[in-house]
């Protein structure tokens, strides 16, 4: 095969290969700007902020600085959602029943309150037993719906630095691919490989 030949193929391999890395960078950088803002204004309009400490006295000091930093501003980013749905409202739903024993209890006790309409104290218990699961139950579910945001922002995150690693690989690919090209020029028509 002539050198020409197969430094043509090279070369142009090498445009194509450039081209498909600064499309994929362009797409995973758009993934990153669509995650990042859907995020960020999906929790802005829940309007939740965050407190200037979880109430956990065993707090890592990394922790304790990230909601004394944070306190008080309102959650607009997945990192923000992730620690306070592991260390505020995990640590808060970690000293309450599960949802399974709170569920129990509930039915236990509106089952007794039912089968003795009259003693208010069982009706008191069955009430109690009911708040507690409507707190666990919305504790739970913004919990993960928080932790859901989170992993959706990290996924945007990975992809930003996909687009950059793309890019600078794209960029790599296009020089070498252009001294390919000089090469290509300067190399005789009679050489072989």
């Amino acid at each position: 095969m002539k050198r020409r030949t197969f430094d043509g193929i090279v070369t142009l391999v090498g445009f194509g290969l450039s081209l498909f890395l600064f499309v994929a960078a362009g797409l995973m950088n758009w993934g990153y700007s669509f995650a990042d803002s859907a995020v960020s204004s999906q929790l802005a309009a829940q309007k939740i902020s965050l407190p200037a400490t979880t109430g956990n006295p065993d707090d890592a000091a990394a922790t304790v600085a990230f909601f004394k930093e944070n306190g008080g501003k309102l959650m607009t980013t997945g990192k923000q959602a992730q620690m306070y749905a592991d260390h505020y409202l995990g640590f808060h739903l970690s000293r309450m029943a599960t949802y399974a024993d709170a569920s129990t209890t509930a039915r236990t006790t509106a089952g007794a309150a039912a089968a003795n309409p009259s003693d208010a104290a069982l009706q008191k218990a069955a009430d109690s037993a009911q708040a507690t699961l409507d707190t666990v139950f919305k504790g739970v579910t913004l919990r993960g719906t928080l932790l859901t945001a989170y992993a959706f922002w990290e996924l945007g995150q990975i992809a930003r630095i996909s687009a950059g690693v793309a890019l600078i690989g794209g960029l790599l690919l296009l020089v070498l691919s252009m001294a390919g090209w000089v090469h290509l020029r300067r190399t005789p028509a009679e050489a072989t490989i």
